[in-house]
């Protein structure tokens, strides 16, 4: 069984930093694609970062050059810096078996195994 469980957020004031970690367990940790979304109150979830097993990644346009998404063996890790109130949401940590084409990797449909969230919030 796919267990995932997210630490690390947080309150913080803009510009600052937080890194937030997921630890899974229950897979192979080879077999998954694992990512990061991230849902607004009123808003569908969206995708924030994505890293495949070959270490590839993939970011949203509105967090690129600010965040950092990492992976060690099992463990999802990302590092949020220069944070803006609209980076404000609920965190998930996600993952699937196998790979995503690129231009689905940002899809949280696409994922099958979800973590409870970890809350952020950044004010001004």
């Amino acid at each position: 069984q796919v267990q995932l469980v997210e630490s690390g957020g947080g309150s913080v004031q803009a510009g600052g930093s937080l890194r937030l970690s997921c630890g899974g367990s229950g897979y192979t940790d080879n077999m998954y694609t694992m990512g990061w979304f991230r849902q607004a109150p009123g808003k569908e979830r969206e995708g924030v970062a994505v890293i495949d097993s070959d270490g590839i990644t993939k970011y949203a346009d509105s967090v690129k050059g600010r965040f950092t998404i990492a992976r060690d063996n099992a463990n999802l890790y990302l590092q949020m810096s220069s944070l803006k109130p609209e980076d404000t949401a609920m965190y998930y940590c996600a993952a699937r078996a196998g790979r995503l084409a690129w231009w689905a990797k940002l899809i949280a449909g696409n994922f099958a195994y979800w973590g409870q969230g970890t809350q952020v919030t950044v004010s001004s």
